[in-house]
């Protein structure tokens, strides 16, 4: 009895079944939980609004934190029917070391540091982890996950573009050290710093903090920039290649889930 009771409560609140009622209730329930409660963190940091509704907001943290925990303390304790979670103890430190569900642990742990060590100042500042709750929204949407299918399938690519975008920035972040250091000691110490030019160069977001003011500098900046705007197109290309084969994966799928299969000939038949 136990075991079913277990099942049911992971079949509704881990598995997402579309087919299931209750598991459909359930996904409405907490994103719609999940949205006030962000609605709630970001509207607090108005001191006029807050201390007009603190009572209303301050309750829907508490309702919040309560039906927050017992989701995650249900999770814990249902994940034991699924394959590789079977052990009582061990099982459910795997399950609870699952990406997801560490977020689902960073949610409620801000609201139970200052109770459990309230001696210690700098557990308040833990409450702006609450802004991670928008993350609980990742479990359950679909565009997320085919996000995460794509950055998946396009690890390699990302991962070399990535490089090359390191190799670049040291290299001109050192050449614009050797160019500025004499003309600029303060903005060009050493290396490390130039390194913070070089970031807001190949990005082309250009604060104009820290800019150069020698020829040569000049010349490597005008270079640097140039290269930026190559360089990190990569990544974008990269994913936005991955959505593209993603969906044409997903449409191939549906149309063959959509066919029949004909008894006399053997070919597949589209469903109208």
């Amino acid at each position: 009895m136990l075991h079913k009771i277990q099942r049911r409560i992971f079949e509704i609140i881990e598995l997402d079944n579309p087919g299931d009622s209750y598991s459909k209730i359930f996904k409405v329930f907490i994103i719609t939980l999940i949205i006030l409660n962000i609605i709630t963190v970001v509207i607090s940091t108005v001191e006029d609004i807050y201390q007009q509704y603190q009572t209303w907001l301050d309750s829907l943290e508490l309702i919040s934190v309560i039906i927050f925990t017992i989701e995650y303390i249900l999770r814990v304790w249902s994940c034991k029917v699924a394959s590789g979670y079977k052990h009582s103890i061990w099982g459910r430190i795997r399950f609870m070391l699952k990406p997801l569900v560490i977020i689902d642990l960073i949610a409620i742990l801000p609201f139970y540091l200052p109770l459990l060590l309230p001696n210690l100042i700098f557990t308040r500042s833990f409450r702006i982890f609450r802004i991670f709750r928008i993350f609980k929204i990742t479990r359950y949407s679909d565009t997320t996950k085919l996000f995460a299918q794509v950055i998946k399938s396009k690890q390699e690519e990302i991962v070399i573009s990535l490089f090359i975008g390191v190799i670049l920035l040291v290299t001109s972040a050192s050449l614009m050290y050797f160019a500025e250091n004499e003309a600029q000691p303060e903005n060009f110490p050493h290396i490390p710093a130039a390194m913070w030019w070089g970031i807001v160069t190949l990005t082309t977001v250009g604060y104009g903090d820290v800019y150069p003011i020698t020829p040569l500098g000049k010349f490597l900046g005008a270079i640097v920039a140039l290269i930026g705007i190559g360089i990190f197109a990569l990544p974008t290309g990269i994913v936005a290649s991955g959505f593209t084969e993603e969906i044409q994966k997903k449409r191939a799928l549906s149309q063959q889930k959509n066919s029949i299969i004909c008894p006399h000939c053997g070919r597949k038949i589209d469903e109208e």
